[in-house]
């Protein structure tokens, strides 16, 4: 091949798929024999990969219950790094959610903990010995962060860590894998042309969400029990709703985001990104989030805000809330299982204390959420127009609602300018609504339906107005009837 010659996408692609199946160990993986069906969560069991104690390993604790028994001596951090890592590459052959499988790493990092503990007689951090996985576009040193874009397979592995990724390391933790995220990070289906499509464990055919849709999928399957990932519009509530798992969007600036692999222009205004926690109990978000802000990551990220961790009972003397409900938007009405949840969610706050009606419809111009979304990101859509037969599906559909009719608009500093004073005054209708109405909490859905067919999840009204408003979202577990 000539130095001008390029070597062909699709066998960097191959190259790239060849290295991560390299990464299992042969002895993990699935037998031929093994066909299961749409719903894969049985697996794990059905294999004969994972020995007894690790499938109690994996399944019979909270992240903080294996903590204490690190801690204590009763579990290593080898044998529990290599209970997920297994579990991990099974997730991987079922969903294609992993991008990089860091099992060597995390094995070498795992006795170096064991080794510390045994000497020092103390943890190295409050984190020591638990693996974590990471959303792909964290940077860790010595991998790759391609972020799905099949040019970034020509750049070198990174030389320096993410600020989050060093922060975790400090702590304790053992990193075992980065995951799976869609094409541009645009879309809720975490379907790229290096790593392919990630699936939804509990239905093979349908979207795990996204974009940190690898996430969902690895911890529904419980190949890691705590991971990060982060969110613009909905990137961790998504994932969380369609496999299952609990999530938590912070605040911007909350959790430390520097140092993250970007696929647009550093400095462009408009909805900023957070990171935060996927997992498998609600407890296991507040273990993150408390251990990381008790780090006071302020000091190692500019853009991390100096807000420290405060427990409820310091935040407020207050014995009772006032709780809103969402409107439903009559253009994305509720699907059943989505309208029952928020039902049973009222009528349980109802039984626990007696509630007032108040059926004012007053959204804080509701309706402009998205014209402001496509304003502020239609610039992303335009490096990409001479690769649009690369375009995975749910990326093509994105892109042709901002490309019928005149050619995109490029806006100038004046157009900036309006689109934060729209911004601004979004926000102000809201801060309005709360002081008014004395509001302590807003109940809504994740998005108006729960897990739908591959490529059919479209824009997300319930989720990007949060960001929008740049507030904190937890997300509640989404119970199997409802899937």
């Amino acid at each position: 091949m000539s130095p001008t010659t390029q070597e062909p996408w699709e066998i960097k692609v191959a190259h790239k798929q060849a290295q991560v199946k390299a990464a299992i160990p042969s002895e993990w993986l699935l037998p031929s024999t093994l066909t299961p069906s749409s719903n894969v969560l049985g697996v794990p069991h059905e294999s004969g990969i994972l020995s007894n104690k690790e499938l109690e390993i994996t399944e019979s604790y909270t992240a903080k219950q294996l903590l204490e028994s690190l801690a204590a001596g009763t579990l290593t951090s080898a044998e529990v790094t290599a209970a997920f890592s297994k579990r991990a590459a099974i997730a991987q052959q079922l969903t294609s959610c992993v991008t990089e499988p860091l099992f060597e790493q995390a094995k070498e990092r795992a006795k170096f903990l064991d080794d510390y503990l045994a000497k020092e007689k103390k943890v190295f951090g409050p984190l020591h010995g638990l693996p974590v996985s990471l959303k792909d576009g964290f940077k860790v040193k010595g991998v790759q962060s391609t972020i799905g874009y099949v040019s970034f397979l020509d750049h070198e592995p990174d030389t320096t860590n993410s600020v989050l990724v060093n922060m975790l390391l400090d702590l304790g933790a053992v990193l075992h894998v980065k995951t799976n995220i869609p094409q541009t990070l645009m879309t809720a289906d975490s379907h790229n042309n290096i790593f392919g499509r990630t699936l939804n464990p509990y239905n093979t055919q349908l979207t795990a969400g996204g974009s940190s849709g690898g996430e969902g999928a690895l911890i529904a399957l419980r190949g890691s029990i705590l991971g990060v990932g982060t969110d613009i519009a909905g990137s961790i509530r998504i994932p969380s709703l369609c496999c299952g798992t609990y999530g938590f969007k912070p605040t911007s600036g909350r959790i430390p985001f520097g140092g993250m692999t970007s696929p647009g222009l550093i400095g462009t205004p408009g909805l900023v990104p957070c990171a935060g926690p996927l997992a498998t109990t609600f407890s296991d978000l507040k273990l993150f989030v408390s251990t990381i802000l008790k780090a006071k990551p302020w000091l190692l990220d500019s853009t991390a805000h100096a807000v420290p961790w405060r427990s409820t009972h310091e935040l407020s003397g207050k014995t009772t809330l006032t709780i809103g409900v969402l409107a439903e938007d009559p253009i994305f009405p509720y699907h059943p299982p989505v309208r029952r949840t928020l039902n049973n969610a009222i009528a349980a706050l109802q039984a626990a204390a007696p509630l007032g009606s108040n059926n004012q419809s007053r959204g804080g111009q509701s309706n402009r959420h998205g014209d402001l979304q496509d304003r502020s990101g239609k610039d992303v859509h335009q490096p990409h127009h001479l690769q649009r037969r690369a375009f995975v599906p749910s990326v093509a559909a994105a892109v042709a609602i901002t490309s019928t009719g005149p050619a995109p608009k490029v806006y100038g500093v004046l157009d900036i300018a309006a689109m934060n004073r729209d911004m601004h005054a979004y926000r102000e209708a809201w801060r309005e609504m709360f002081r008014s109405e004395k509001l302590d909490v807003v109940l809504g859905p994740g998005a108006q339906c729960t897990a739908v067919p591959h490529d059919s999840f479209g824009i997300a009204p319930y989720t990007v107005m949060w960001n929008l408003l740049d507030v904190s979202i937890p997300l509640e577990k989404v119970v199997v009837a409802d899937m």
